[in-house]
């Protein structure tokens, strides 16, 4: 792997509340229940989590001393992201950590008193989440995902890569990615038109789908593809990856991590910048800020991933400028 570019802090950095605990708090082992989405067994989960408790420790929280750390994997299950939320609620721990917008619905379901800070959700207004981004007014805030204008960028962007193209297959599961079809479609629907391109939603609901779903719409001629920002589909990105190379369907992922396993193209923001993010929140709850004081924060700068040997595989030359573009070159 090349790296092309160095990008800046995914968001602006957060200023932590001056002066230590109070006398009262001294020697209290605080509490922060983690509500994962991802398997304990997936790396990608597991280097979330652990930007956030790394990030913690060094903001003065090292986990044993200052707090501890209660974690919960949910494995794209529905039903383990409702045990688990019951289970932490439970708990009372002094906040919870939300990782993608399943987890903010399970544990809004079971509290509306304890601090929730969110990472990885696409529309926390259009959800009930908070009531704005700058007065969440309720117990929750975090950093959300995606910009809706990141829509035609995947688009433009797949129209680069492939000449041909004629349509474009949006997939995603509208249970755990609610905001593919109130942000994204309608941009994506405008930006596709332009091109003399016609879009197809491509809606799972579980892996069987996705098996069915993909070789069909891959033989379609001038076919290719944007799987959408849905934790569901990180879950599940082996499979997505491998179909799209057997049946030869050029495809664009919001997260880097599906064109480091082999995806051809990736256009996000750097996911892990925004659990240290996280962190700070967090820090700055436990020393008593409460979280209709922390507005919700979008990501501002964006990472552009080409896997060029999967171009290779597809038989695609991409263009000089479109590497160029490229923050990171997969050779």
């Amino acid at each position: 792997m090349i790296a092309r570019r160095t990008l800046p802090c995914l968001f602006a950095a957060c200023a932590v509340r001056p002066g230590a605990l109070g006398a009262q708090e001294r020697g209290r082992l605080r509490r922060i229940g983690l509500l994962m989405a991802g398997a304990e067994s997936d790396p990608d989960s597991q280097q979330r989590a652990t930007a956030f408790v790394e990030a913690l420790h060094g903001l003065g929280w090292a986990e044993g001393r200052q707090v501890r750390l209660e974690r919960r994997w949910a494995s794209g299950n529905p039903i383990l992201f409702h045990a688990h939320a019951v289970e932490l609620v439970a708990m009372a721990p002094d906040l919870l950590l939300a990782d993608g917008t399943p987890s903010v619905t399970a544990l809004l379901r079971e509290t509306r008193q304890l601090p929730v800070v969110f990472v990885r959700v696409g529309d926390p207004v259009g959800s009930g989440f908070v009531e704005s981004f700058a007065r969440p007014g309720g117990n929750a805030t975090g950093f959300t995902a995606f910009d809706p204008l990141m829509g035609p960028k995947w688009i433009e962007l797949l129209r680069e890569a492939v000449p041909g193209l004629a349509q474009v297959g949006l997939l995603f599961h509208p249970q755990t990615a609610p905001h593919v079809e109130a942000l994204f479609m309608r941009p994506i629907e405008v930006a596709a038109r332009a091109r003399g391109l016609s879009i197809a939603a491509l809606r799972v609901r579980g892996p069987g789908d996705i098996e069915a779903m993909l070789p069909d719409f891959a033989n379609q001629t001038g076919s290719g593809l944007v799987a959408m920002p849905d934790t569901f589909l990180v879950d599940h990105r082996a499979s997505i990856i491998a179909l799209a190379a057997r049946h030869r369907l050029p495809a664009i992922y919001t997260n880097r991590l599906f064109a480091a396993e082999g995806g051809l193209l990736s256009y996000g923001f750097p996911v892990t910048d925004a659990y240290r993010q996280a962190a700070s929140y967090a820090d700055r709850l436990l020393r008593g800020a409460r979280t209709v004081e922390l507005p919700v924060q979008a990501p501002t700068n964006w990472q552009l991933v080409v896997n060029q040997r999967t171009a290779d595989a597809l038989g695609l030359t991409l263009s000089a400028a479109l590497i160029a573009r490229a923050d990171e070159v997969i050779e």
